[in-house]
């Protein structure tokens, strides 16, 4: 059980509401590609659970497989946070923290609208909507 210091300190790094969801995700370092997977997911980011996080500040881009998508879901995103394998603990496991990076506002919107229905498909209408901080459509 996570202490209500870890629980707070996860809130801290986060910008937006996460919702628990596994997807598998695919990169690429150093010429190795490797298969991880998300723990959550928001609009604005992931958690990507790993033991070798990649350093804060590192850009990269990765697939992150979408059911019901005919083709994984590319995104470049930025390491905002890491806990590194030796830190790890059952309510912080060993990963690191995403932010999603767009090339504008079109790309934003079109990568967003992917997301939120996913959460929608996922989680159901009303769950996703507040979770995106929205009132759920009557």
């Amino acid at each position: 059980m996570s202490s209500p210091e870890e629980e707070d300190d996860a809130d801290e790094r986060r910008l937006a509401r996460r919702a628990p969801i596994e997807l598998k995700v695919e990169y690429k370092r150093l010429n190795t590609f490797f298969a991880d997977y998300t723990k959550n997911i928001s609009r604005g980011g992931t958690f990507i659970a790993t033991e070798r996080p990649l350093q804060v500040g590192t850009e990269f881009v990765f697939a992150l497989g979408v059911p019901k998508l005919p083709e994984p879901l590319r995104l470049t995103g930025r390491v905002i946070w890491v806990v590194l394998p030796e830190e790890a603990t059952q309510a912080s496991p060993a990963g690191m923290g995403i932010e999603f990076q767009y090339s504008g506002e079109e790309e934003r919107r079109t990568k967003e609208a992917v997301v939120e229905k996913l959460l929608k498909d996922q989680l159901g209408e009303h769950l996703a909507a507040r979770l995106l901080g929205r009132r759920p459509k009557a």
